[in-house]
């Protein structure tokens, strides 16, 4: 049971004196998981950063087992992510999350290459919080928790939507709201791709996504905690407000 592609490195543990097992997210392959021998060395430990880019040939007696990796780097994140606090933090959140939702060997090509794109842009601050925001609206999406923003669940109204329901993830206008009002999350312009993406939306956005995450995609994995990560992700992003 031998295959070979390109995928970004998500995590890794010890394993024994000398290995490691890593959890690489694959185009074609999902989440695996395989060991790395020697994965302590000198040289092969630095090419096994969280984030890195690894083309890696994986083997197996029999496709069930965990079975092994060669790898060998492609594209290193390390020095934009190690440089700069609010790309680390990212980073981390983003490995994460993987690491919490996606189901071993289940392939999301979509979310992959969205994943991909969003980790080259680590660095370019500027604009990298409002892709992550993106990111976790095709997160969602892509695990079945996808937000409907294009019409009010209540009126069928197009415009002045500026809620979002917490039960449903639908679109609410302020009229259909109503008494319910204190209840809705907020819906800025910036998520449904409007506007010029200020930082005070941004962080709202995240508010909405970061509920749908803990609520909906945590309560259906057992109802796990959300990884910290994703928090201090958060946090170091409202620094900049």
């Amino acid at each position: 049971m031998d295959w070979r592609g390109t995928g970004i490195l998500l995590a890794t543990r010890k394993h024994g004196e000398t290995s490691v097992i890593i959890e690489v997210f694959t185009e074609d392959r999902g989440r695996h998981a395989g060991v790395v021998r020697g994965g302590t060395s000198r040289k092969i430990a630095p090419i096994l950063q969280p984030g890195a880019q690894l083309d890696v040939a994986w083997r197996a007696r029999l496709e069930d087992h965990i079975g092994s990796f060669t790898v060998e780097p492609v594209r290193s994140r390390a020095a934009q992510a190690m440089g700069d606090r609010l790309s680390l933090a990212g980073l981390n959140a983003v490995t994460a999350l993987l690491c919490f939702c996606l189901p071993e060997r289940e392939v999301h090509a979509p979310l992959y290459r969205r994943t991909e794109a969003l980790l080259d842009l680590m660095g370019q601050n500027e604009i990298w919080p409002l892709a992550y925001l993106r990111w976790e609206l095709a997160l969602l999406e892509e695990m079945g928790y996808g937000l409907d923003l294009s019409a009010c669940a209540v009126t069928g109204a197009t415009e002045g939507l500026i809620y979002v329901s917490p039960k449903s993830g639908r679109a609410v206008s302020a009229e259909g709201a109503g008494e319910w009002v204190d209840r809705m999350l907020p819906l800025p312009d910036v998520l449904r791709g409007r506007g010029d993406a200020p930082d005070t939306q941004i962080a709202q956005g995240l508010q909405t996504t970061g509920y749908f995450l803990a609520t909906h995609l945590a309560a259906d994995q057992g109802n796990r905690a959300l990884p910290v990560a994703r928090a201090r992700f958060v946090e170091a992003f409202s620094r900049r407000l």
